[in-house]
């Protein structure tokens, strides 16, 4: 039976059977009163140590070994010894269970937020939002990791450390242009992944051989040409996954490699949805940290000095500097997510006449968790703050849109202000910031010169002057003419398909085997 009475711990100290005790009092909450729905919990204790050990994993409980783990390890360290940074007070992974990593040096106070936001209020967002449902599988992704782990240990073993390492290097490179940005017909699963990674090949090959046979060899060609239609076709172009495209279709690679290329981009899948909710998710998890907190204080679960000192943190967390301050760097999604949600609270509970006009559907419902849980199941960061973000709360944080053009003279202009048409711009303004379709390169293989020297051709499609890195961009570059083994050209174009800058990158040659 679960104890709902008393104390939850006293003083800074906690042991497991505290800690045991706080879960269930933040599930009572949590469950009863916030009608949260969760995956099963897993909470385990980690050091210092260990927890910059989870930062240069980005915070898996289980990844493949690489260089570039060591160098991220080694940095957090130094910098954390040197006392330039600190550490998150826990993580989070979105799996089934869900596992929430919580440091061993926090006070019960802390532990006891930490619970409450990561492993209800994180979660029932995982869980229940429909971005992690149809892109990730939180029953598959720690058994896929396992596979992964263990695959590239076996393809070290087999091909040697250096060649795997060359092939991960070029896959992380090309990581963030090695997702499927539109949902397929079939759900994510990530367990028929593991089982079918030794016998996926056959049609593949099929194809794959019907369009590299068509390919000139030498001398004397082949009698048979692909129209542009055909050949685009059998390479499903346009295409902007290159992960998938190189998996599929680079001619030289040997099948470990493009099941690594496989591994890396469905890591880069699991990882998607992460980046189009930071706003929501964080603000999910504090708005959901403070009404526990809040709720246990009330109760006489924690006392006023325990409900202080979470305050205290509480208020770092949510902490918005302003735009003249040196501190500032844009909105802390902590703070934008959780002034929202308490917005939307205010709207549902006590609306003013300018909320039933901007927000008839919610304002004066009364049931303030069953609208939460609404917006929480169906929206994403950009959709979120097109559509909740109110005109009162933008008074409250004085927000103002500047418009920069460089090739106009007149400089910057402030160009909305808090009048009705300034804040419908200023909402669509800081949505679009949130936009990844927006704010991310939007990069596609259009085709490959199979008649001649079989050159890969991409096209970066530049929105409002934003062109690539020229430094970054050839690196990058780099990395997919090594995969593909031929020329690869990246032409950007403007919205009339008027080309800016063209690159055009040659592969390494190969290392010779030591």
């Amino acid at each position: 039976m679960t104890e709902t009475t008393g104390r939850l711990f006293e003083g800074a100290d906690w042991d497991f059977h505290i800690l045991q005790r706080i879960h269930d009092a933040c599930e009572n909450v949590a469950i009863k009163q916030l009608g949260l729905d969760v995956y099963p919990n897993q909470i385990e204790v980690i050091t210092a140590e260990q927890m910059l050990d989870a930062y240069s994993s980005v915070g898996m409980p289980l990844f493949y070994k690489h260089w570039s783990f060591g160098k991220h390890f080694a940095f957090h360290e130094a910098s954390y010894r040197k006392g330039l940074m600190g550490l998150a007070y826990e993580i989070v992974i979105n799996s089934s269970p869900c596992i929430s990593y919580l440091m061993e040096e926090n006070t019960a106070t802390m532990q006891t937020l930490v619970i409450a936001h990561a492993a209800f209020g994180h979660n029932h967002f995982f869980k229940n939002n429909y971005l992690f449902k149809q892109w990730t599988d939180a029953d598959g992704i720690l058994d896929y990791l396992d596979f992964a782990k263990n695959y590239v240990a076996q393809c070290e073993e087999r091909y040697g450390r250096a060649e795997v390492e060359r092939t991960l290097d070029a896959a992380h490179a090309l990581m963030s242009h090695g997702i499927d940005r539109y949902p397929g017909k079939k759900k994510l699963d990530l367990r028929a992944e593991e089982k079918r990674a030794g016998r996926r090949r056959q049609h593949e090959e099929e194809v794959f051989n019907d369009l590299w046979r068509t390919v000139p060899t030498g001398p004397r060609k082949s009698r048979t040409v692909l129209s542009i239609e055909r050949r685009r076709k059998l390479l499903g172009l346009p295409q902007e996954n290159l992960l998938y495209f190189l998996e599929k279709s680079a001619p030289r690679l040997a099948p470990w490699q493009r099941e690594l290329l496989r591994v890396v981009r469905h890591i880069a899948q699991y990882f998607y949805p992460q980046s189009q909710t930071k706003v929501m998710n964080e603000g999910t998890a504090t708005y959901v940290h403070y009404r526990i907190m809040n709720a246990l204080h009330q109760k006489g679960r924690i006392s006023d000095g325990n409900f202080l000192e979470f305050l205290q943190s509480h208020t770092n967390v949510v902490f918005q500097p302003e735009f003249d301050d040196p501190r500032f760097s844009g909105f802390n999604p902590y703070a934008l997510g959780f002034a929202m949600m308490q917005d939307i609270e205010r709207i549902v509970t006590n609306p003013e006449a300018e909320d039933r006009e901007w927000f008839p559907d919610i304002a004066g419902k009364g049931d303030v968790m069953g609208v939460l849980r609404d917006v929480w199941a169906n929206y994403r960061d950009e959709s979120f703050i097109n559509q909740f973000l109110s005109p009162k709360l933008m008074r409250h944080l004085r927000m103002f849109h500047l418009h920069d053009d460089p090739e106009e003279r007149a400089g910057i202009r402030v160009d909305a202000i808090h009048d009705d048409r300034g804040f419908r711009r200023v909402r669509r303004e800081l949505a679009r910031q949130h936009d990844v379709g927006f704010i991310d390169a939007n990069i596609e293989v259009v085709d490959v010169d199979l008649s001649g020297d079989r050159r890969l051709i991409l096209h970066h499609h530049v929105i409002k002057g934003a062109q690539l890195n020229e430094t970054d961009a050839k690196r990058v570059l780099q990395h997919l003419a090594d995969l593909w083994t031929y020329d690869v050209s990246l032409i950007e174009v403007d919205a009339n398909d008027k080309v800016l800058r063209e690159y055009v990158v040659s592969p390494r040659p190969i290392p010779a085997a030591a």
